[in-house]
């Protein structure tokens, strides 16, 4: 009996204690309480414009630890630095990363496009999970490369096209799914980018670095050039070493909505057409190969399986598709930013910037059928907000195989990154002609620029115009290449 009773009390001695533990830790901590363990320490390289914006994102209202702040102008990283405080602060993230790597689990890459590539495949090679601006990248070959390495290093990953996690392309594909408009062989997407300059030629004038910049780590793996504050920190967006003109900058969030509504992948040829006027001086006459030209029209042609192809036009600088019949006079095509038309054998859809405000045209019936179809995709919790961003978080505490499919991680958005960036391939290939003796730019206008390239998207190769494929990649500046 002694020994019954007491292996009685141990046993109810033992389950009281496990009851103990079990409690959710947010529970003994009080309302609002977050377990250390249950933090993310997060590292961020670029601070300023969309850095701060994507730090807010990660930070996630205190839920995660912003431990490390990296930018090469201090007058960037003021604000966070005010924020955080506690914050470990460097300039060069290649530093930070080695100092760091014990203390970090994600990296956020918010930098001019030439630098996201080697940031992001520095995180990823420590197993660091990383959130990166869009485009994922500069040119084609690294956004491939990107894309592989995130499967290779088993991180989980996020390209910051917010509009992918809304509920507008969600509505879209369940529109499509059901046949409402059809089958889909044309495809509009438009742009009032830029909005800084582009077609103009490079400033030669001799200026200052300012004090709290380091030009050398911005220009990073890019050519050496003398600092000109039409670089740097806004309108880099324009010039080719760095930026990736108004393709780079809105076209992951237009394509998106045709891109994943049609299930697309590489696109097979494309062709442009690009303005030959100034941004400053509008009749006058020039290329500038430095620059991105001051509008352009991309033609992408997208083969798919069983289905008729796909041929997919992007308008920029102004330009803007023909409107549909189905449309009426006086209705707004897409938005303040642009907007995106899919033209269907039974109707058209259409849709602004991040996929947002989707809507039917058609037959007078085809609108009450889109509002009465139900609700078949999940959505995402804060699509409107800070949806993106606490996506990837989750999915960085669940971990790599064991989260949830994120909406736009690099095995979605570096097939779409490329397809994004043809279009540059093809604008810097326009006037581009080889000579006997050697390569040269055209300062003129050139049969070239209506040439229609055909690409091999598994090789990442032009086929029929060699000197096109020197736009794939590009030479790294001694000392970056990784």
């Amino acid at each position: 009996m002694e020994n019954n009773t007491r292996r009685d009390f141990l046993k109810k001695s033992s389950l009281a204690m496990a009851g103990f533990y079990i409690v959710p830790r947010h529970v003994l901590g009080g309302k609002g309480f977050i377990a250390p363990s249950d933090k993310l320490n997060i590292a961020a390289i670029g601070c300023g414009g969309k850095g701060w914006s994507d730090i807010m994102g990660a930070y996630d209202s205190g839920r995660n630890n912003i431990a490390a702040l990296c930018d090469i102008d201090d007058r960037q990283m003021k604000q966070s630095v005010e924020k955080f405080p506690a914050a470990k602060k460097y300039k060069d993230f290649r530093i930070m990363l080695e100092k760091e790597k014990d203390n970090i689990d994600a990296v956020t890459v918010s930098t001019p496009d030439h630098t996201h590539y080697v940031s992001a495949m520095a995180a990823m090679s420590l197993g660091k999970h990383v959130y990166v601006q869009k485009p994922l990248a500069h040119n084609i070959y690294e956004v491939r490369k990107m894309t592989e390495a995130a499967v290779q290093q088993r991180v989980v990953t996020q390209m910051g096209n917010q509009g992918s996690s809304g509920d507008g392309v969600r509505r879209m594909m369940e529109w499509y799914k059901a046949g409402l408009i059809g089958e889909v062989s044309k495809v509009h997407v438009w742009t009032n980018r830029p909005v800084w300059p582009q077609g103009i030629a490079k400033s030669t004038a001799k200026v200052e670095v300012p004090k709290e910049v380091d030009w050398d780590l911005w220009l990073g793996p890019a050519a050496w050039e003398d600092y000109q504050p039409g670089y740097h920190p806004f309108n880099w967006r324009g010039w080719v070493n760095y930026g990736t003109g108004s393709l780079g900058d809105m076209a992951c969030h237009m394509m998106d909505p045709p891109y994943r509504v049609l299930g697309l992948g590489y696109p097979s040829e494309v062709e442009c057409s690009i303005a030959n006027t100034s941004w400053t001086e509008p009749f006058k006459e020039g290329y500038f190969p430095e620059s991105y030209p001051a509008a352009s029209m991309i033609h992408l042609k997208f083969p798919r399986k069983g289905k008729s192809d796909v041929k997919m036009t992007w308008y920029d600088g102004g330009l803007m598709p023909e409107r549909p019949e189905e449309i009426p006079a006086d209705v707004k095509l897409g938005d303040w930013s642009g907007g995106v038309l899919l033209m269907g054998t039974k109707g058209v859809m259409m849709c602004g910037v991040y996929g947002s405000n989707p809507t039917l045209w058609g037959s007078e019936s085809l609108k009450a059928k889109g509002e009465k179809l139900p609700i078949t995709i999940e959505r995402v919790v804060g699509a409107d907000g800070a949806g993106h961003y606490q996506q990837w978080l989750q999915a960085c505490r669940d971990g790599y195989g064991k989260h949830k499919p994120l909406s736009s991680s690099f095995d979605y958005s570096g097939p779409m990154s490329e397809a994004v960036l043809m279009g540059n391939l093809a604008i810097r290939s326009y006037f581009f002609r080889t000579s006997k003796k050697d390569k040269q730019w055209l300062q003129e206008f050139d049969y070239n620029g209506r040439k229609k390239l055909l690409w091999d998207g598994k090789e990442m190769k032009i086929t029929n115009f060699d000197d096109a494929n020197q736009f794939v990649k590009r030479e790294y500046r001694q000392g970056w290449n990784l």
